[in-house]
């Protein structure tokens, strides 16, 4: 620093001395005033010229520059009362070679008004970092938000934690509301990239003359106009939702971003290199979309080497419990009605729709549901008119055998209780013992 400091001019030095604090003043080791800026002069009420040469207390009432010296500590942020009113300053003693040789002292805060407003909008500030630091969370999955003890759930969690580590390519596909953009969160959270970019783009709801310099940026007369998705995600993930949306022409495109790991922005010959991990989802069977000559099938034999199929709701019902639990703790604490509960006959109705709009129907059945209850019992009346007329039914199509027989074993369970109160008797009538007749209950959450 000292090579530096001497192309300093006196000027430029002291310009900074009178504009880089409001109120400082310098003194030697003996305590004696060797500078002080104009404001603080002005507020003194003394000249310069005055002040220039006297001991610090003589100018400055209370100062403690002198101490400060004595006990070679700085003080740093210290109430200091003058003229009737608390500032807060600092001292700082000045030490050449290990000797003190002088200290400077500056006013931070000319009075504690000045120091309450701060505070408060410090105070103000955090909380509003804390609140959108929150929200960022709570819009982010991670790993253990995937709930669920079904056999599809748990191979889908066990491949998620083996292809994480890895930049290869992902395909997302399930129905709508089934969640893939949870399942495309967990994995980079899991992967080497979770303190980079996750960015997402969504097919559908771009217009598609709008997607490709959305995607791929643009550039006009050698300059950037717009970086794409996948510059913005360098070093991170992009999540390309929708998949089955992006254009024949655009897929070409994408394709050659995937090989190469470079991209050519709208309106440019020139290709930049990316570090990029691609994810993608679709809502429809992209395999089936190759066949109708709908989705470029160079394209989807890059991406679809690792390929998670997300099941819908109805064919992994024993999950539902589960579901609702995760889902009733959040909304309800949202909503203000803490410990709220939903009633055997409630839940059996849930358990026994077929929830076309998977996931994210029952998130917001929950929601409204909430609102609706007396007291703190979800009851039956308060379902949807649609979730209460529907009627059980059990197919192949309803999902693999032991879940057919997981569903046909709750039924039976809810009929009997449904019918009889005594669980002695009906473990008697099912010809089981009573402690299994409890584990069962325990299991189907009736």
């Amino acid at each position: 620093m000292e090579n530096w400091l001497k192309f300093l001019s006196a000027g430029v030095t002291s310009q900074i001395l009178e504009t880089a604090f409001q109120w400082f003043v310098v003194v030697d080791r003996d305590a004696k005033i060797i500078y002080i800026n104009d404001e603080y002069c002005n507020f003194l009420e003394v000249c310069r010229e005055v002040a220039i040469g006297k001991h610090v207390a003589d100018v400055i009432e209370n100062s403690e520059m002198h101490l400060v010296m004595e006990r070679g500590t700085a003080e740093i942020a210290a109430p200091h009362y003058i003229k009737g009113t608390y500032m807060l300053a600092n001292r700082v003693p000045i030490v050449i070679d290990g000797e003190i040789i002088g200290a400077f002292g500056s006013v931070i805060f000319r009075d504690m008004n000045d120091w309450k407003k701060l505070s408060s909008h410090v105070r103000k500030t955090m909380d509003q970092i804390e609140t959108n630091m929150n929200q960022y969370r709570e819009s982010f999955y991670n790993f253990a938000d995937i709930k669920g003890i079904s056999q599809s759930i748990r191979k889908i969690k066990e491949s998620i934690t083996t292809i994480a580590p890895t930049k290869l390519p992902v395909l997302i596909e399930g129905e709508m509301g089934t969640g893939k953009e949870m399942f495309a969160q967990s994995i980079h959270g899991l992967s080497n990239r979770a303190d980079k970019y996750f960015v997402k783009l969504n097919c559908s709801t771009i217009p598609k003359e709008l997607l490709e310099e959305e995607i791929f940026g643009k550039w006009s007369r050698n300059q950037v106009v717009k970086k794409g998705r996948i510059q913005r995600a360098e070093g991170g993930t992009l999540f390309i939702q929708e998949i089955n949306e992006l254009p024949i022409t655009l897929q070409a495109k994408l394709l050659k971003v995937l090989q190469d790991q470079k991209v050519q922005p709208f309106g440019t010959d020139e290709e930049i290199s990316v570090d990029v991990r691609f994810i993608l989802s679709s809502n429809v069977s992209l395999a089936e979309m190759v066949k109708n000559k709908l989705f470029r099938e160079d394209l989807f034999y890059k991406i679809q080497s690792i390929t998670l199929q997300i099941p819908p709701l109805r064919e992994r019902i024993e999950d539902l419990p589960e579901l609702i639990q995760t889902f009733l703790s959040k909304y309800s604490v949202e909503a203000g009605r803490r410990g709220i509960k939903i009633d055997r006959k409630a839940l059996w109705n849930l358990q026994q729709y077929n929830w076309p709009g998977n996931v994210r129907e029952l998130q917001n059945v929950l929601q409204a549901i909430i609102h609706l209850a007396e007291g703190h019992q979800i009851t039956v009346d308060v379902l949807p008119l649609h979730i209460r007329r529907q009627k059980p039914t059990f197919s192949k199509s309803n999902g693999t055998l032991e879940e057919i027989l997981f569903q046909v074993e709750r039924q039976i369970l809810h009929d009997h209780l449904e019918q009889e109160k005594d669980k002695m008797k009906i473990a008697q009538k099912l010809g089981i013992s009573r402690s299994t007749l409890y584990e069962k209950i325990k299991k189907h959450n009736l």
